[in-house]
């Protein structure tokens, strides 16, 4: 079996898992399937899982797609070769209650026919507002997680992840952070492709307990002010996804599917002209959107 087949094989089942337990978790909503196929060749499953006890909207999106690259992506990655196979699981999911954050994953591979490859992904959270216990309970699953594999990862992952989901145009990181990583191949990380994509399914499984520990407010009350609170911090996921997320881009310049790859964007969410915080829950989570924060 080819190696990108593998991947592939394993890629599906990791979306199989999470969304069977993502199913559990939520006591209600199902996921709704839609299979895409790609014209420049291969596809994907989207799943999406509306109008649930936990969950407003959260999707579990899987492609394998292969093809030729555009200039502007030839040029933006630094390759010669254009003939590319790329596959990946990705998932963002939007609570209800402004309690319990947003979460994001991501893994992926890419390879090109000369024999060029790497892995990329990360996990980040995005509390509406942040509790420290839960974001070191977090970050600590993280590093279990990375020790596994290698004990440089999450010190070097973490900071990536710091810099990356970072709005720049805001000077505030998007939550509390996680772990980011791209372009890792056995050349930078001394791990064959092997030893990476059991790293990437790993992390991939470290998800659904890693977010259960999250929604242990999920049935607590929350006023008027709070929902407010949560639109707001949902505008700002949103200005991240659409301005500098590199997996929305890479979608919409290779010609993927538009509804897989927007469903990372919640039902609702919103912008106040020139908004101060209120309360001193906002304040204090908005103190902590820093990078360099040691969660640990």
């Amino acid at each position: 079996m080819l190696f990108k087949e593998q991947v592939k094989n394993e890629f599906e089942l990791l979306q199989d898992e999470i969304c069977a337990g993502l199913e559990k978790l939520d006591g209600k909503a199902k996921f709704h399937q839609d299979s895409w196929e790609r014209d420049g060749g291969g596809g994907g499953r989207t799943r999406i899982i509306q109008n649930g006890d936990l969950l407003e909207k959260g999707g579990v999106n899987f492609s394998a797609v292969e093809g030729v690259l555009p200039d502007s992506i030839t040029n933006a990655l630094g390759v010669d070769n254009n003939e590319f196979f790329a596959s990946g699981v990705s998932i963002v999911l939007h609570p209800y209650s402004p309690h319990v954050p947003i979460i994001h994953m991501n893994v992926r591979y890419f390879e090109l026919n000369d024999g060029t490859y790497w892995f990329g992904g990360g996990i980040d959270l995005t509390p509406h507002f942040i509790i420290d216990d839960l974001a070191k309970d977090f970050h600590e699953r993280l590093k279990t997680t990375c020790d596994a594999h290698h004990r440089a990862f999450y010190d070097e992952f973490k900071v990536w992840a710091d810099n990356y989901f970072f709005n720049q145009h805001r000077n505030e990181t998007r939550g509390v952070g996680g772990i980011f990583y791209d372009r890792l191949d056995e050349a930078k990380s001394s791990l064959t492709k092997e030893a990476l994509l059991a790293f990437s399914l790993s992390l991939g499984r470290t998800f659904c307990p890693a977010y259960e520990q999250q929604t242990i407010y999920r049935n607590s009350t929350y006023s008027p002010e709070e929902k407010r609170w949560q639109l707001l911090r949902r505008g700002r996921y949103v200005e991240f996804n659409l301005v500098y997320d590199r997996g929305t881009k890479f979608g919409l310049e290779t010609a993927g599917r538009i509804e897989s790859i927007l469903m990372s964007l919640p039902n609702d969410a919103s912008w106040i002209y020139n908004y101060s915080p209120t309360s001193k829950a906002e304040k204090e989570t908005l103190k902590k959107l820093k990078k360099g924060i040691n969660w640990l």
